[in-house]
């Protein structure tokens, strides 16, 4: 629900004139599934009329899903839609490897 929440948020904010929106989502393939049944359900969420959302899972997460969602949610396959440079958190995994002895110990005791 927090996702679906955030998305709705998100879409809805300054989005007039946009008529179709990519949503990368580590898990999109499945998040997506019931999303707009769970907005028409919802009192509380909505979405612009008339947008067309386009799931897709970004290619550091993709190469771990099913061959299926490859041919479904790849980027690569999305007219229109750019290369990414991954997510800001996987991008600084390799400088993090110089600093993580500082915090390797640390437990209730330290």
């Amino acid at each position: 629900m927090n996702i679906d929440y955030s998305i709705c948020n998100a879409l809805n904010y300054h989005s007039s004139g946009i008529d179709s929106s990519l949503i990368i989502y580590d898990v999109g393939c499945q998040w997506s599934i019931n999303f707009l049944q769970r907005v028409a359900e919802s009192q509380s969420l909505s979405i612009p009329e008339n947008m067309q959302i386009i799931p897709v899972v970004g290619k550091f997460h993709l190469s771990t899903h099913k061959l299926a969602c490859f041919a479904r949610y790849s980027l690569n396959f999305v007219q229109g839609a750019g290369h990414v440079d991954g997510e800001i958190l996987e991008t600084l995994w390799a400088p993090f490897n110089k600093i993580f002895p500082t915090a390797q110990s640390m437990s209730h005791a330290h």
